[in-house]
């Protein structure tokens, strides 16, 4: 069978196997050490886990392990929690970058250059050198130890609303023209028209927002002193250095706090794929 690349030609057979090996060296990589907490997860008390040469397969496969996170510490109370706190931040950021992200790029006003920098520069300071500022002005609002308190800072992200910009940037501006002739205003224009055709961009900003603030660890455990409120990576946290010597009930707590991850990359990978440099109009 003839292969060839994306240009037409043709991959010789050495070239391909050296590609499908760094391919394997990636995923071994990168999906390798979930799939081993995975396994360690699902080992009984009585299996051997440090055995040489290590067994990644479970000799008698058992769910123990995650009946036991669940009666060490509220892992579903904190599960909810960190959900409630993705949640809110997802929806600030599809919401608040998509709109500031068409007024970068499609809007005409004075100081729309010196507004996108003011958003290049948010990305280069760094959190730990505002955290301080923020926890003071969490506490001024009153919203220190709650949820909104958590969510507030990240609501609306400088990474994401340059990927909208740049979404819209790719939008041909005579369709827009063509809407305005019609007399459509610029929310229809923005509804019916831009933001239809950046679907990928948003879903990407989704999958970074969700991530962001699901893996969050340092701002909640600032913010947050009531256990009730705590989200699942303190939780987590709190198991991994209460039960360090059981790596099995510490692998089955990372399991849960990934599997919504992977279950939302699933549902938007259709998008996601479409990355960054989407706009263009079909047909």
């Amino acid at each position: 069978m003839r292969v060839t690349d994306e240009h037409g030609r043709r991959v010789r057979g050495r070239e391909l196997a050296l590609r499908y090996l760094l391919l394997l060296a990636v995923l071994a990589l990168t999906v390798g050490p979930f799939l081993w907490q995975l396994s360690t997860s699902l080992k009984g008390p009585t299996e051997d886990i440090y055995s040489s040469p290590p067994g990644f397969l479970p000799e008698d496969p058992t769910l123990h392990n995650y009946d036991r996170v669940a009666d060490t510490i509220p892992v579903w109370d904190y599960a909810v929690n960190s959900l409630k706190v993705a949640g809110a931040n997802v929806a600030t950021n599809c919401v608040g970058s998509a709109l500031a992200g068409y007024a970068l790029a499609r809007l005409r006003y004075r100081g729309r250059r010196p507004a996108t920098l003011v958003f290049v520069l948010a990305m280069l300071v760094p959190v730990e050198g505002i955290i301080i500022a923020q926890f003071t002005t969490m506490r001024d609002l009153g919203l220190n130890n709650t949820l909104i308190g958590v969510v507030l800072p990240g609501c609306v992200g400088a990474v994401n609303v340059l990927l909208m910009r740049n979404a819209f940037l790719n939008l041909p501006y005579e369709i827009e023209e063509a809407a305005f002739v019609d007399g459509a205003n610029v929310w229809q224009r923005f509804l019916r028209i831009a933001l239809p055709s950046v679907k990928g961009t948003v879903a990407v900003v989704a999958i970074f927002a969700f991530m962001g603030a699901w893996d969050d660890f340092l701002w909640p455990l600032i913010v947050l002193s009531d256990p009730s409120k705590f989200t699942l990576t303190i939780g987590l946290n709190y198991l991994h250095g209460t039960f360090a010597n059981d790596e099995r009930l510490v692998a089955a707590g990372t399991v849960i706090a990934v599997a919504p991850l992977i279950a939302l990359f699933a549902c938007l990978q259709r998008y996601f794929f479409r990355g960054v440099g989407e706009g263009a109009v079909k047909g």
